[in-house]
């Protein structure tokens, strides 16, 4: 069984940087694209940022571009999103999960929340 436990999140203010983490458990991560996705109350869950498998090819929502940095420790089986020059509008539960564009996610952790705000 697949399960993600993220973790990082909290209270920060507009500007303040943030990184969350996410460990997998029941599967390897490294032969999959792994992605951070997230949810702002009221709102569906988006996909914010991808990684490849090998780490080295990364992709992001034009919203987040040149502030989130995704990364990945494939010996560690875990997943990061390091989050900078934060916005209130990033308010939002972050999740890691499969990269939807190559497959169905698996099961969903209970994700970390990020809240901006002054």
């Amino acid at each position: 069984q697949v399960r993600f436990v993220e973790s990082g999140g909290g209270l920060v203010q507009p500007g303040e940087s943030l990184t969350v983490s996410c460990r997998a458990s029941g599967i390897n991560l490294s032969p999959y694209s792994m992605a951070w996705y997230r949810q702002a109350p009221g709102k569906q869950r988006e996909l914010v940022a991808d990684i490849n498998p090998g780490g080295d090819d990364t992709k992001y929502q034009e919203s987040v571009k040149g502030r989130f940095t995704v990364s990945r420790d494939n010996s560690k089986n875990m997943v990061f999103l390091h989050m900078t020059s934060l916005k209130p509008e990033d308010t939002a539960v972050y999740y890691c999960n499969r990269n939807r564009r190559f497959g169905n996610p698996w099961s969903w952790g209970q994700g970390t929340q990020v809240t901006v705000s002054s």
